[in-house]
């Protein structure tokens, strides 16, 4: 019940507020916080900035995000060690809208989303996250996996491609071409950055492996240049302009300031104008972002949940992350969520509440006033590696192998289609048609499981001898539309050139509207056949759906009866009466 009122609850704060009442707030308790942001913050730093360079806006405005939605959300979010800022399944939603709309009309994307989060925690749709299927959610997760990996391969190789297509075969296609053309140096550096990657969580040392790897990248980058070579960096890459017109290269070293997000544009871009023409053309991206950043957001709490013990609140979770996705934009930041590495990892640290992700979000922001022109040193091939390893942890992929070895031939068509159409098309669709695949399986089956059996003979239901051309059917299963007519159709054919038949309700627990009418066309069906129908012993949901739909049996050729053993003794009552009039009629 406590776990109901969690997930039902709306309030701002709401797991600031839990985690407060359980540890009053000490030096220890926010030593571990602080701790765990630190950490925590280490690894955002390199990964906002990816993941910014991956949507087409310059590594800054990652930064941006996670400072200011890494210390919003947690703020006024309903999960206590959830870590929120730009994350790897928006890049499929994101590179789209800035390759149209430009950074301003991604900001303004991310508030009509925010805007549509904060609806759905109004009418407290948290709770319908548990009905996404594992085959979706590992279909879509896997297809962003793909799309994000392919889009690295051009940094990573070092190709020049001035413009990439927006199909995503047409990426191939371009990529397959150019590769030939790739930078040896460059693909040693993210070859290199791949290496310590992969192999540095073997040396189990208490640092993450994003430092490290990045560190080594940038310094076999720099070697490179100093030798003559040219490899991509963040210095090299991105500008910025300062408010006396000087250009900057890499990224600024500056507090992000207020500007109201249709205005902000990059280098090349240009301001759009507000218009509700805008913002209608912005819905659909912006539906697109507020459904996966629910479903991503929601996800990270439910497996931190699993993690700790503790229970978030699903629509407070979606409160705060809508209220930091409309303030984020305002300060240069881009969509955010919760992040699922980032969240275990501020767990595994220590965090102890809300504050050890707000601690994140501050040490980014240091690290932005103070390390920026190291941080220009980083090199482009570094962070597609990054991405890259991303993408794999991403994409679940032993549990995907898993789930084709052993689950049911249906779960694995939804986990395809949902893999196939996230690449080929987009999120929105390969979600959409997943859900209603997976429920048209799941109708079908459970169609399948709906029977009828003739118990006429079993004695353990039937007490009496039943009189000639006289049937007991029973139903087991649901009675609703996808399997009531191919029962009833089923029951038409048994009750052929029957006098009466009893259909015994007890084992159906759930009759809808169309169930209902398949139950009207059987009665008349017998009817027309002079066959009586006696209905016996239903369970409280089919009666209390018959009484809405005004169903009046007519005491004659229909007869509903509370229990079967009732209808039994009807039966043999009736008969016996008969018998004794045709006795008294020979008689006279």
């Amino acid at each position: 019940m406590k776990y109901r009122t969690h997930l039902f609850s709306l309030r701002i704060g709401h797991a600031l507020r839990e985690s407060l009442k359980d540890n009053p707030y000490s030096i220890a308790v926010f030593s571990k916080d602080l701790l765990a942001g630190l950490t925590v913050g280490i690894i955002a730093i390199p990964l906002a900035m990816a993941l910014a360079i991956a949507i087409g806006v310059a590594p800054q405005y990652g930064l941006y995000t996670a400072i200011i939605a890494g210390f919003v959300i947690p703020l006024t979010g309903g999960s206590r060690y959830s870590v929120s800022g730009p994350t790897a399944a928006f890049v499929v939603i994101l590179y789209p809208i800035v390759h149209q709309y430009g950074l301003s009309g991604l900001l303004l994307a991310s508030i009509l989303s925010g805007v549509m989060l904060i609806i759905m925690a109004l009418f407290r749709l948290g709770r319908f996250i548990q009905y996404i299927p594992e085959s979706v959610t590992l279909g879509f997760t896997g297809g962003i996996a793909v799309v994000i990996a392919v889009l690295q391969v051009k940094d990573f190789l070092g190709l020049n491609i001035a413009d990439m297509p927006e199909s995503f075969v047409g990426k191939v296609a371009t990529l397959i071409q150019e590769i030939p053309g790739f930078s040896g140096p460059t693909l040693l550096v993210g070859l290199s950055t791949l290496v310590v990657f992969v192999l540095w969580p073997k040396l189990k040392i208490a640092v993450p492996a994003h430092l490290p790897a990045v560190v080594v990248g940038s310094i076999v980058a720099l070697m490179l240049n100093l030798q003559g070579f040219n490899v991509a960096t963040i210095g090299s890459t991105f500008s910025f302009t300062l408010a006396d017109g000087s250009i900057g290269a890499g990224i600024p070293s500056m507090l992000p300031d207020f500007q109201w997000p249709w205005l902000r544009s990059q280098a090349g871009e240009v301001p759009l104008v507000f218009s509700w023409q805008l913002v209608s053309d912005l819905l659909s991206a912006a539906f697109a972002i507020a459904m996966l950043g629910a479903i991503e957001s929601l996800l990270c709490a439910v497996v931190l949940d699993g993690m700790s013990g503790k229970k978030h609140s699903a629509n407070s979770e979606l409160l705060g992350q809508g209220i930091g996705n409309i303030i984020t934009p305002f300060f240069g930041g881009i969509t955010a969520t919760a992040a699922i590495a980032r969240s275990a990892a501020n767990f595994k640290s220590g965090a102890m509440s809300p504050v050890a992700a707000m601690i994140h979000a501050l040490v980014v922001l240091v690290s932005l006033l103070s390390l920026s022109r190291i941080l220009a040193y980083i090199p482009m091939a570094g962070m597609s590696a990054l991405l890259i390893m991303v993408a794999w942890n991403m994409s679940e992929a032993p549990k995907i192998v898993h789930l084709i070895k052993k689950a049911p031939a249906s779960e694995v068509l939804v986990l395809l289609v949902c893999l196939l159409l996230t690449i080929l098309f987009d999120m929105v669709i390969a979600i959409s048609a997943g859900i209603i695949l997976a429920s048209l399986l799941f109708m079908k089956q459970v169609a399948d499981m709906t029977k009828v059996q003739d118990i006429s003979e079993q004695k353990k239901h039937i007490h009496v001898e039943l009189p000639p051309r006289w049937k007991v059917f029973k139903i087991n299963g649901p009675l609703f539309f996808a399997a009531a007519d191919g029962v009833f159709g089923e029951l038409v054919h048994l009750s052929a050139e029957q006098d009466g038949v009893v259909l015994y309700f007890d084992g159906v627990s759930i009759l809808d509207s169309g169930g209902v009418a398949a139950l009207y066309k059987y009665i008349a069906k017998c009817k027309h056949d002079n066959t009586r129908v006696l209905l016996a012993d239903f369970q409280f949901q089919p009666l209390k759906t018959l009484a809405k739909a005004g169903f009046k049996p007519d005491g004659v050729q229909c007869v509903t009866y509370s229990t079967l053993a009732d209808a039994l003794d009807d039966i043999v009552s009736e008969e016996t009466a008969s018998d004794d009039t045709v006795r008294d009629v020979r008689e006279s």
